[in-house]
């Protein structure tokens, strides 16, 4: 079922022997532990092309969690690794993904994002998967609508447990669609807390008292909503899962809790968001949030 119930995972230790992927979502799915989980945004993006093998590749050298990625269909029913609706951003070439073919895109490069030229190709969500494996965990963000076949392939690759996907949908279609299949993927609500339909949402996993591994929370403001919604995820034995990308997502500039801040006025900016009870931060600034979690012995 992939509205997991947490209370059957103990608050021990990781144990030797496995997998870096299977430490990793050892700890997501454990409420209790001080270990606080890093999201890399598109990889390292600041050094390669966003969503790119080496940008995976550098994040894992850095000691990354998950690296967030978004997905594609191609007009020949490809998945690849991309963000935008059309390819003229990222890439050399031009069009929407869906009106090109995937050998159109394996003839166009990857641009960095000074828009310079590399020598990388767009990965498709294969390729991604393979060199993820058992190395790091896979947050598919955009690319819930492509359920079907990312089972398909993660099923062929063995990774299925080790991939994380997000969504808005409710609760009752996200858990018929989960119990299509013998292995699950890892799930996570979005609850856009300022908003009615985020408040909705929230309210329909307490009603019914699923207690998912984590909740991705934004808000564009605090407010008592917002401070009540985070008691009442961490009192039902569920992670919170912030995005410090930038400020529109955890509270606004008057916050100041966003990487940027963090980056122009020192890494302690982050024990801010670490107050409200989160264990999971996704950044665009991996090693300057490892670098002051390890400090604070929260990511060793």
């Amino acid at each position: 079922m992939l509205l997991l119930t947490l209370s059957t995972f103990a608050a021990t230790p990781v144990t030797s022997g496995k997998t870096n992927a299977q430490k990793i979502v050892e700890a997501i799915h454990n409420p209790k532990t001080d270990y606080v989980v890093v999201v890399s945004h598109r990889g390292d993006w600041r050094d390669y092309p966003e969503n790119s093998i080496p940008a995976i590749e550098s994040i894992i050298r850095m000691g990354v969690d998950v690296m967030e990625l978004d997905l594609k269909l191609t007009a020949d029913s490809v998945l690849v690794l991309c963000h935008d609706g059309t390819i003229d951003r990222t890439t050399t070439g031009k069009g929407r993904v869906s009106d090109v073919t995937y050998d159109y895109i394996k003839n166009c490069f990857l641009k960095t994002g000074h828009n310079c030229p590399t020598k990388y190709k767009m990965p498709t969500l294969k390729e991604a998967l393979a060199v993820c494996k058992d190395r790091i965990v896979v947050n598919i963000d955009q690319g819930y609508q492509y359920y079907d076949l990312v089972m398909a392939i993660t099923e062929e690759l063995g990774v299925t447990e080790q991939i994380l996907i997000k969504g808005k949908k409710p609760v009752d279609f996200v858990d018929a669609q989960a119990k299509k299949y013998k292995h699950a993927m890892m799930y996570m609500p979005i609850i856009d807390i300022n908003k009615p339909s985020g408040q909705e949402l929230f309210r329909q996993y307490m009603d019914k008292k699923i207690v998912p591994l984590a909740y991705e929370v934004c808000w564009q403001q605090e407010t008592p909503e917002v401070r009540k919604c985070m008691k009442d995820i961490l009192a039902q034995g569920s992670k919170i899962w912030v995005n410090t990308l930038w400020a529109s997502l955890c509270g606004g500039e008057e916050a100041g809790i966003y990487d940027d801040y963090a980056f122009e006025h020192g890494a302690e900016v982050y024990q801010k968001v670490l107050d409200f009870g989160t264990s999971i931060i996704q950044t665009d600034r991996p090693e300057l949030l490892i670098s002051y979690l390890k400090k604070i012995g929260r990511h060793d």
